[in-house]
C-alpha cells in the first residue's frame, strides 16, 4: 500500500483514523502497531514475519545492552551480536543477487561454472527498519536512551506506517516520549492535513509528471546534448519532489497522530557547497551516518588523512546503503570525494551570503551525481555523460520531441521556478548576518499562542525598527488562502491519480 492511492486515502486512512480517535488513549500505540502491520502486509504478508522477528530481536538485544550497563565490555559484545545479526540479514536481502552475479561474472572469466541462486526478492523498507533498529541499540549501549521494557511502543516505532516504507530515518530515543505523552488538538491535525496535502501534490503533479520525461531521456540509445541535459534536469527536479513530497506526507500523517517527526529536506538545491547539501538533503539519512558511522570510524579526532578517510568511506557506504549496484557506490564515492576536498581547502560550508558561482558549481555537481544515480548501469551513465559533455547537438531528437508534451514543459519549468524561489526564501530568511538584532528579546512582541523563541511564526512581522508586531491580516489570511489553494490542489491531483497509471515512489527500491 502506497499514500498517492486511491486505496489508502479513501479507506485505510479514514478507517485508522476514525478507530484512532474513539479508542482511549491507553490503546492507541496498539492500534497503531496493528494498523502499521496491515499496512505492511498489504504488500506481502509473508515478509511480515521477517519484519517481526527483526523487531523482536532488537527488543531483546535492547534489554541485554540496557541490563549489562552503559559502554561495558559486556555490552558492548551485546551490541556486536545485534549489529552483526542486523547486517547479515540486510546484507543477505539486499546483497545477495549482487554478490552472486559479481562472482559469476568472474567465474566465467576464468572458465568455471557460475553460482546458481535463487533470486532473492528485497523486502520493501528494510534499509529503513533495519537502520533504526541499529540506531536503538546503539543509543542504549551509549545511554542515550534507557532500554524499554514495553514491547507494544518499540514494536510501534519501528513499524510506525507513515515512516515505514520510505523514512524520515527515526530514532527512538526522539519519539519515546512521545508515545507516551503526545498531545492531540485541532491545531496539529490540521497542520499535518496540509502538509500531507502538499505532499501528495509535489508527488502526483510534478515528480510523476516528470518521471515521463527522465525515464525516456535516459532510455535513448542515442541521446543528443539536449536530450541528456532534460533527462538530468528533470530527474533532478523528479527525485526532489518524490522523496521530498513523501516525506511531507510521512510528517503530516504523524501530525494527525499527534507526532512530531524531524524535518527530511530543507531546500537542498540552495546549497553552494556539497557539505551543505549533506545538511539539507535527506537530513534524518545524513545525520544518521555522521552519529553512527563517521563517529564511529573516528570522525574528525584522529588525524587529517584520516578525516578525509571517514569522510568518503561514509558516503561510499551511504551510496551502497541504497542499493546493490556499483552506480550507488560510485555515487556515494562521488559525494565522499568533494566532501574530503572541501574539507581539506578549508571550504565555508555556512556562506552569509549568496553567491551564485559557487551555487551553479555545486549544483552542477549535484546533478552529475544523479547522472550516475539514476542510471541502470555504468554504460547508460557514460552514454548520458557523453552526450552531456561533448555540447553537439543542443537541439532534442526527433523521438524526444515527438513525446514530449507541453504540459511536462510547463511542469518542469513550474518545478524550478518552486525551487529557486523557495530556497531562495529560505536563504535569505535564515541568513546568520541577520539573525543578530532581532534576536534581541527586547525587540520581539509575541502574539499569543505563538512560539516566543522564534521570530519567524505566523503571525509576527518585522518593521523598520525590526521590533516584531502582530499583523493577523498579513499573516493569517494569506495563511487561510494558501490552505485553500492546497486543497483545492490536492482535489485536483486526486482526479490526476485516478486516471493514470500506478507509480511507485523512486526510495521504495532502498
Amino acid at each position: 500500500m502506497v499514500f498517492s492511492s486511491n486505496v489508502f486515502l479513501f479507506l485505510f486512512l479514514p478507517i485508522f483514523l476514525g478507530l484512532y480517535y474513539l479508542s482511549g488513549q491507553r490503546y492507541r500505540n496498539l492500534l497503531l502497531l496493528l494498523a502499521s502491520y496491515v499496512f505492511y502486509a498489504w504488500w506481502r504478508v509473508d515478509f511480515l514475519a521477517l519484519f517481526a522477528a527483526v523487531t523482536l530481536w532488537n527488543y531483546w538485544i535492547g534489554l541485554k545492552v540496557g541490563a549489562a550497563g552503559v559502554r561495558t565490555k559486556p555490552a558492548q559484545r551485546w551490541l556486536l551480536l545485534g549489529v552483526a545479526v542486523d547486517l547479515c540479514i540486510l546484507g543477505y536481502f539486499k546483497y545477495a543477487n549482487f554478490g552472486v552475479d559479481s562472482i559469476n561474472v568472474m567465474m566465467k572469466s576464468a572458465g568455471l561454472e557460475p553460482f546458481i541462486l535463487t533470486h532473492v526478492l528485497l523486502p520493501i523498507g528494510i534499509s529503513f527498519y533495519i537502520f533504526e533498529s541499529i540506531s536503538y541499540i546503539i543509543d542504549v549501549y551509549r545511554g542515550d536512551t534507557p532500554a524499554t521494557r514495553n514491547l507494544i511502543d518499540f514494536a510501534a516505532f519501528v513499524a510506525i506506517f507513515p515512516h515505514l516504507i520510505a523514512g524520515p530515518v527515526l530514532r527512538f530515543r526522539d519519539l519515546a516520549d512521545q508515545f507516551n505523552n503526545r498531545t492531540h488538538t485541532l491545531d496539529k491535525f490540521s497542520e499535518g492535513c496540509t502538509r500531507f496535502m502538499q505532499g501528495f501534490i509535489k508527488k502526483v503533479f510534478i515528480a510523476d509528471t516528470l518521471a515521463v520525461v527522465a525515464d525516456h531521456c535516459f532510455a535513448l540509445q542515442n541521446p543528443t546534448t539536449g536530450d541528456a541535459w532534460l533527462g538530468a534536469l528533470a530527474y533532478t527536479a523528479q527525485l526532489y519532489f518524490d522523496f521530498s513530497g513523501y516525506s511531507d506526507m510521512a510528517i503530516g500523517l504523524g501530525l494527525m497522530m499527534g507526532f512530531r517527526f524531524m524535518e527530511n529536506f530543507k531546500q537542498p538545491y540552495i546549497s553552494q557547497s556539497i557539505t551543505e547539501f549533506w545538511r539539507r538533503w535527506h537530513i534524518s539519512l545524513s545525520t544518521w551516518l555522521r552519529d553512527y558511522l563517521y563517529i564511529t570510524l573516528g570522525g574528525n579526532r584522529k588525524g587529517t588523512l584520516i578525516t578525509y578517510r571517514n569522510l568518503f568511506l561514509t558516503m561510499l557506504l551511504g551510496g551502497l546503503w541504497h542499493g546493490a549496484n556499483i552506480t550507488y557506490i560510485v555515487w556515494g564515492a562521488w559525494h565522499g570525494m568533494w566532501l574530503a576536498i572541501e574539507k581539506a581547502i578549508g571550504l565555508n560550508t555556512s556562506p552569509r551570503s549568496f553567491n551564485p558561482i559557487r551555487w551553479a558549481l555545486t549544483f552542477l555537481l549535484v546533478v552529475m551525481g544523479w547522472v550516475i544515480f539514476r542510471s541502470e548501469n555504468l554504460h547508460v551513465a557514460g552514454r548520458m555523460y557523453g552526450a552531456m559533455f561533448s555540447f553537439g547537438e543542443w537541439s532534442l531528437s526527433e523521438l524526444n520531441r515527438a513525446s514530449l508534451t507541453g504540459l511536462q514543459v510547463a511542469t518542469l519549468v513550474v518545478a524550478y521556478a518552486t525551487l529557486a524561489f523557495f530556497g531562495l526564501r529560505d536563504f535569505y530568511s535564515n541568513r546568520p548576518a541577520e539573525k543578530t538584532k532581532a534576536a534581541d528579546p527586547s525587540l520581539i512582541k509575541a502574539v499569543p499562542g505563538d512560539d516566543p523563541g522564534s521570530i519567524h511564526q505566523p503571525g509576527f512581522t518585522v518593521g523598520k525598527d525590526a521590533a516584531v508586531q502582530p499583523a493577523y491580516w498579513t499573516a493569517d489570511w494569506p495563511r487561510y488562502a494558501m490552505r485553500a489553494a492546497v486543497l483545492l490542489l490536492f482535489v485536483a491531483s486526486i482526479l490526476k491519480l485516478s486516471a493514470q497509471s500506478f507509480s511507485p515512489f523512486l526510495y521504495f527500491q532502498f
